[in-house]
């Protein structure tokens, strides 16, 4: 974790740092390190902060003092105090999952408020006593173990459950029994990208694994060779069979589904981020029989939703590009007899389940939630009316349920779970979060701005009523714009003290994200990047123009390709923002698909391997387009040595280059959080502490009084 002090002043390899003084930063080596691309000669003076903060002492070092030298400009924040403790009061709160109901039973997670991880309970109807039946708490003294899957076997027999270790994506899985806790021998190891999927009789399951990385490389190496196994419950790992892997393509991933009778294995085959699949299908009722390839191109996406014998039903955007729902007969599987039974509509189909012999289907409707009910034949039924403009998920349970359960929330409306009856329209209360806050006092609104290509943006805007457009806001301004992921009206805690604190949050709903289908995907993706910065840059200038802010006042945020997406506009405009906050970035365009999971980015980035997508990558990639003598806003990057997704060398760099370029007096530091990853599973306690210091941040170089 971050090392904290009470004294202004560190003495950091013969550097000096103050509180109210110009950083001086700790001295970072500079390496003679030049690739050539297609032609072109491209310096990386900081390759050796690429190597693993657990092998390289050298890289340990630049961390501890990259860290002392960041605690000291917090913690003499004056703010930084009040800050953490109302953050500490808003996030102790109750919060539940929306219940599950497998075998007839139900299951939830509860996290009493400061909890470091929620505890997952069951009880054997809605009105008996719960009981925990796995609490993650216990795992780690730090609370870093978290609980990173789970899956009920259908006669709520068993729980297979994933550990997430310190932020990693890679997984353990565990079995235990429902009745008593038990935990059971099974273990299955190197596990990642995968679910589990039990097979109908309870005796096993379907995962997918990798190979255990060579020693040394668990954080860094990529993920190539995925298999799907089965695994026979009270076996171990090495026991267990390969039912699907394709050798002669080790870049390709798979996941399993099976439909509620239990006849048919669907595997999707997978080789990166964009949602094509190939898919194959294998009858479970004939052990021996060899899987079927379905379909056999990755043209589009086809998610199995369920099967009606051998009907099978696809979410798909092929010839759809706003999503729609298609039958194949496995009878007759040509192309040519598949039938359409819900076409595409204006809005955009995010998900599918199958609940009381209907299709429920989850809509985006400008990036606010919709919910459509249909017969199994494609008959429209009706629309299930949601409390407000917000966030609405959940909608799970059998063909043979006549409720179900969904979780509404908002930007500032805490999470509400409702119990509604598909059948008869029937919708109650089930359990609402109480947070200390007035949700009263603010206010939501959507508003459209034109990019700079005339393109119009949807932008959600959240403030106190009555808040003043004079130009003096404090405004924090989110975004992502990237594979496919759709940014919606949620609920944030760390969210609602930025309001208390009486700042504005935008976000921005830009291209690349699936708030409007395919379409909407790719024209911010490969070269049409740049549409997705120019948009973001586009809600800063309508945010100054309509005089909610002015750039001294503004900040921006954004992680992971939202950490890219801060990394490119402060260094395309940098005039522009008053604070920047770039969180577990891809910074080094590159060389981002020679490490872990990077390769499967390529579906929106494209390569610095392609010819034709080098020049583009070049052009905007952060840590390449940093200028010497520019004066860059205040800048706090923020990463974890855990993290295996975006590995912490991209930050590292860019932090390193940041200082090095720094005209002006604004800081840039770096926050490198340990036992953290990418920011699954973080521990209640790292992200107040985490939230607590961004704040202050903001606090102090937004001038907030």
């Amino acid at each position: 974790m971050l090392v904290r002090t009470a004294g202004l002043v560190l003495v950091l390899g013969g550097a000096i740092a103050m509180a109210d003084t110009p950083l001086s930063y700790p001295k970072t080596k500079k390496v003679d390190v030049v690739d050539e691309y297609h032609g072109t000669k491209v310096a990386d003076p900081y390759r050796w902060l690429e190597d693993d903060v657990r092998k390289s002492d050298e890289v340990k070092a630049w961390v501890e003092a990259q860290n002392q030298l960041t605690s000291a400009h917090l913690e003499a924040i004056p703010q930084r105090a009040a800050i953490r403790d109302m953050l500490t009061k808003l996030w102790n709160y109750e919060r539940f999952s929306a219940p599950s109901k497998i075998g007839g039973k139900y299951f939830f997670s509860k996290n009493d408020g400061l909890q470091n991880q929620a505890v997952l309970y069951v009880q054997d109807s809605l009105e008996a006593e719960p009981r925990v039946l796995i609490d993650p708490n216990a795992w780690t003294k730090d609370g870093t173990a978290a609980l990173g899957g789970l899956s009920i076997s259908d006669d709520a027999k068993y729980a297979a459950y994933a550990v997430n270790d310190a932020g990693s994506d890679w997984q353990t899985w565990r079995v235990l029994t429902v009745a008593d806790g038990k935990l059971l021998s099974d273990e299955l190891k190197w596990c990642k990208f995968t679910g589990i999927e039990w097979s109908k009789d309870g005796k096993g399951f379907f995962y997918s694994h990798y190979p255990e990385p060579k020693p040394g490389e668990t954080f860094q190496s990529l993920n190539l060779n995925q298999k799907l196994f089965y695994h026979v419950l009270g076996t171990p790992q090495s026991e267990d069979k390969v039912v699907y892997e394709r050798t002669d393509h080790p870049d390709w991933g798979f996941s399993a589904s099976i439909g509620e009778d239990g006849k048919y294995l669907v595997i999707n085959t997978w080789k990166g981020t964009d949602n094509k699949y190939r898919v194959t299908v294998k009858d479970l009722t004939k052990p021996d029989s060899p899987p079927i390839e379905l379909i056999d191109s990755f043209e589009s996406e086809y998610s199995f939703i369920e099967n009606d014998g051998p009907v099978l039903y696809f979410k798909t955007d092929l010839n759809a590009p706003r999503g729609r729902i298609i039958a194949i007969d496995l009878t007759k599987p040509e192309k040519t007899n598949w039938k359409e039974l819900i076409p595409q509509a204006a809005e955009t189909l995010t998900g599918v389940g199958v609940v009381a012999d209907r299709f429920v289907l989850n809509y985006l409707k400008d990036a606010r939630t919709q919910v459509k009910l249909f017969k199994l034949d494609g008959t429209f039924e009706r629309e299930i009316e949601l409390p407000g403009i917000g966030t609405a998920g959940g909608f799970g349970g059998k063909r043979t349920d006549e409720e179900t359960f969904y979780t509404f929330s908002s930007f500032a409306t805490p999470p509400s779970i409702y119990r509604t009856n598909l059948k008869t329209g029937e919708t109650k209360l089930f359990r609402q979060s109480k947070v200390a806050f007035d949700s009263s006092k603010y206010e939501v609104k959507q508003v459209f701005y034109p990019s700079k290509d005339g393109t119009k943006i949807p932008m959600f805007l959240t403030m106190k009523k009555g808040t003043k457009y004079d130009g003096n806001n404090p405004v924090l301004l989110y975004g992502y714009g990237g594979f496919n992921i759709s940014l919606t009206p949620a609920f944030s805690v760390a969210r609602v003290a930025w309001l208390e604190m009486g700042g504005v949050f935008a976000q921005a709903n830009l291209r690349g994200g699936g708030e409007y289908g395919e379409e909407w995907h790719q024209a911010g993706t490969k070269l049409n990047k740049q549409n997705v910065f120019d948009d973001f840059i586009g809600a800063a200038e309508y945010l100054i123009r309509e005089k909610i802010t002015q750039p001294k006042k503004l900040a921006i945020q954004g992680g992971s390709n939202g950490g890219l997406l801060v990394g490119a506009c402060m260094t395309q405009r940098p005039d522009l923002y008053g604070a920047c906050l770039p969180a577990v970035g891809v910074m080094d365009m590159l060389r981002f698909q020679k490490f872990t999971a990077g390769r499967f980015w390529v579906d929106d980035y494209g390569s610095s391997d392609n010819a034709e997508q080098f020049p583009a990558l070049f052009k905007y990639s952060p840590y390449h387009n940093l200028k010497p003598g520019t004066n860059y806003p205040p800048t706090l990057v923020t990463t974890a040595d855990t993290d295996d997704r975006v590995v912490p060398g991209h930050s590292f760099k860019f932090t390193a280059r940041l200082q090095e370029c720094q005209a002006g007096p604004a800081p840039v530091l770096t926050r490198i959080e340990t036992r953290a990853g990418h920011g699954a599973g973080k521990p209640t306690a790292k992200l107040i502490e985490e939230a607590a210091d961004l704040w202050a941040f903001l606090a102090k170089h937004l001038d907030m009084k």
